[in-house]
């Protein structure tokens, strides 16, 4: 038998996991042949868990490896960020914006998650962080959004920025998703602005990131047309604490407005039927189970919440769940963890590509 990961003190072992596995909680034993699983019965598989069985935590909008806007992107405290979200069960990211394009082994080192990313973001003239992301002209910002998606799958743009600023077109958005469409990439964008908001969905982006001041009437199209929202919840929550020394009324005003209606936004897009995604955001990372539970508090249901940082946003980035042929991933509970979601702070063993990291 030639060696396999999960082998442990330099034994060669299959590593096996049973239990109830989510979404539906059906029973399932599953062996890791290398980084897929398999229903197949291999004797004297190493049993390294059993219990309540999610396929992987996902974090769908995290920003790791640099310490603030504007800084360079650091590898060391880049490996630092994904090891703790490895360590609380996050075995895919998917991070809309970069502070550069990432070393060669991101997303494919085995002690760290999988990942999916957009590169720099890209904005237009004199819109978001100075020493950050690409400016594009709208003449040009397609191009450079296709390029971008070509490279990496996915292009993340800035729609609207400041109170103030004037957002990007809606035609300019309609030809960066024909452009990243045509190429087989997929579009985020940056939306915190009742416009910026209308026009990403006008132009049937994939995913609208944040989604501060949307139009609850949008919903229903965004649903229809398959776009995804990352509600960032938890971090646009703690805005009125980060804002009490705020002397700038207007974007006071703005920002206090946009999360005291965010969580009811949230809930209302799951009733819509939109695909939530669970997103973080920004520092500390590890910490999408915060955002599953402001999402539950928000009145998602728990199913819901728990599905858009997992199997929801697995599938929605392309990756199955707990079944044959998929990624040999798992994050493991005693117990069903919709029913408590303090469990997700403590997972018994987390298991990615067919290795225990936990």
């Amino acid at each position: 038998m030639r060696d396999r990961p999960g082998c442990r003190s330099g034994a060669v072992s299959v590593l096996r996991v049973r239990g109830r596995a989510l979404p539906d909680g059906e029973w399932i034993d599953l062996y890791a042949d290398g980084d897929r699983w398999t229903t197949d019965p291999v004797g004297g598989a190493d049993l390294v868990a059993e219990g309540w069985l999610l396929p992987g935590l996902v974090d769908a909008h995290t920003h790791p490896g640099a310490e603030a806007p504007g800084q360079a992107l650091d590898e060391e405290l880049l490996r630092h960020d994904l090891g703790l979200h490895a360590a609380q069960g996050v075995t895919l990211i998917r991070a809309p914006g970069l502070a550069a394009e990432p070393p060669p082994w991101f997303g494919i080192d085995p002690e760290l998650p999988r990942a999916f990313h957009a590169g720099p973001w890209i904005a237009q003239p004199g819109q978001f962080f100075a020493d950050w992301g690409r400016r594009a002209s709208h003449d040009d910002l397609p191009g450079v959004a296709a390029a971008q998606a070509a490279r990496t799958g996915w292009a993340k743009v800035i729609a609207d920025w400041l109170p103030g600023d004037d957002p990007l077109p809606v035609e300019v958005l309609r030809a960066v998703v024909t452009a990243v469409h045509a190429v087989g990439g997929r579009v985020a964008v940056h939306s915190q602005h009742a416009q910026g908001g209308a026009a990403a969905v006008a132009a049937g982006v994939d995913s609208v990131e944040h989604g501060m001041h949307l139009d609850p009437a949008l919903l229903h199209r965004m649903a229809d047309q398959g776009i995804a929202l990352t509600p960032t919840l938890a971090v646009i929550a703690g805005i009125p604490q980060r804002l009490r020394d705020d002397t700038d009324a207007p974007r006071r005003r703005w920002a206090l407005g946009g999360a005291a209606a965010h969580g009811p936004l949230a809930a209302a897009a799951a009733e819509a039927g939109v695909t939530l995604l669970a997103g973080t955001d920004s520092r500390p990372h590890g910490r999408v189970a915060d955002e599953v539970r402001a999402l539950v508090a928000a009145g998602v249901r728990p199913h819901v919440a728990l599905g858009a940082a997992s199997w929801t946003a697995r599938a929605y980035l392309g990756l199955p769940g707990l079944v044959p042929g998929a990624p040999a991933d798992v994050v493991v509970y005693p117990d069903d963890p919709r029913e408590d979601l303090d469990l997700l702070d403590r997972p018994s063993r987390v298991v990615l590509r067919g290795r225990v990291v936990r």
